[in-house]
C-alpha cells in the first residue's frame, strides 16, 4: 500500500484564470493526488473575485481571498470596495489579495496603485483579515506601507498579518517583513538554475516563516518552466526547499502546512474536514 504523501498547501493559485477553464477538475485531482490539502485562490479583479469565491464555496478544500491587483488599480472606486466588502463575508474568504504594487509593468499610475493598496490594507484590517501581497520593483513603497498597516492590527492578527506572494526582494526586506508579521511565499523561481541568490536569500529566512506557493497558471518550476503551472507543482517547489534546508520533504510539507494554517486562520475556526 503506498503511503499518502504529506500534506501540502498551495498557497497562492489563479484557478479561476481561462488557463484552468477545460480541465479545472483534472487540475484539482492531480493536486490530490500530490497531497495538496488546501489551495488560496485569490482575486486580481472583481469578477476574478467573485468567481474565486463561487469556486471555494462549490471545492472542498479550496479557499479565496478577494481584492483589486494594481494592474487594474485605475479602476479602484468606493463602489468596488463595497463588491469586495460584501464577497469577504463568505466564510470562505481568508484574505484580502492579490493586492500591492508594480513599478514593473506600470499598467496603472503609481499614484492609482498606492491609492488602491492603502484603500485594500485598511479594508482588511476592519475585516481582520490578512493581505495577500504583490511586489514587483516597488520593495520601498510597499514595505512603507505594509509597516504601517503592521501597526494597526488588532490582537488576533499578531505574527499573520499577511504573506508577500512569490517574495523576490533582498535578505533584509524579507527579515523585516517576517519580523513585523508577513510570511514569505516561495514559488517555482526558487527550482530555476539561474536563481541561486534567491536560494541564498531563501535558506537564510527562518523556515517558520515561509509558505509554498504555485503561482499557477505562472511560475512553472524547472524544467517544465514553458508550460502551465498547477498546484499539483508544490510538491516540486516544497522539494527544492526541503534540500535547501538540508531537511525531509516530510519536515518542510509540516511546517510550510501549519503555517499556512496560522496564515490564513485555520487553527481559528475554519472548518477542518473541508478537505481536498
Amino acid at each position: 500500500m503506498t503511503t499518502p504523501p504529506e500534506a501540502l498547501v498551495d498557497t497562492h493559485c489563479h484557478l479561476t484564470l481561462a488557463a484552468f477553464q477545460a480541465d479545472l477538475s483534472e487540475v484539482l485531482e492531480r493536486a490530490r493526488a500530490a497531497g495538496v490539502a488546501r489551495i488560496v485562490v485569490p482575486g486580481i479583479d472583481l469578477p476574478t473575485s467573485q468567481s474565486a469565491v463561487a469556486l471555494a464555496e462549490a471545492e472542498e478544500g479550496v479557499f479565496a481571498a478577494v481584492g483589486i491587483h494594481p494592474h487594474g488599480a485605475q479602476a479602484f472606486t468606493a463602489s468596488l470596495e463595497r463588491e469586495l466588502r460584501a464577497l469577504a463575508g463568505s466564510d470562505r474568504v481568508v484574505a484580502i489579495g492579490e493586492i500591492g504594487l508594480d513599478y514593473y509593468r506600470d499598467r496603472s499610475p503609481r499614484p492609482a496603485q498606492r491609492a488602491a493598496f492603502q484603500a485594500q490594507l485598511a479594508l482588511a484590517t476592519e475585516l481582520g483579515l490578512p493581505v495577500v501581497v504583490h511586489n514587483r520593483e516597488s520593495t520601498a513603497d510597499v514595505m512603507d506601507d505594509l509597516l504601517e498597516h503592521a501597526k494597526r492590527q488588532p490582537p488576533q492578527l499578531a505574527g499573520r498579518i499577511g504573506v508577500m506572494h512569490a517574495f523576490s526582494a533582498d535578505l533584509e526586506t524579507g527579515r523585516q517583513a517576517a519580523q513585523a508579521g508577513f510570511f514569505l511565499g516561495v514559488a517555482g523561481p526558487l527550482t530555476y538554475p539561474e536563481a541561486e541568490l534567491r536560494r541564498e536569500i531563501t535558506a537564510a529566512l527562518p523556515l517558520e516563516r515561509l509558505v509554498v506557493e504555485t503561482d499557477a497558471p505562472y511560475l512553472t518550476p524547472h524544467p517544465a518552466r514553458r508550460g502551465r503551472n498547477e498546484p499539483a507543482q508544490t510538491r516540486q517547489v516544497a522539494e527544492r526547499l526541503a534540500a535547501l534546508f538540508e531537511v525531509s520533504l516530510e519536515t518542510v510539507a509540516r511546517q510550510t502546512t501549519a503555517n499556512a494554517g496560522r496564515l490564513f486562520g485555520w487553527d481559528h475556526g475554519i472548518d477542518d474536514r473541508r478537505l481536498l
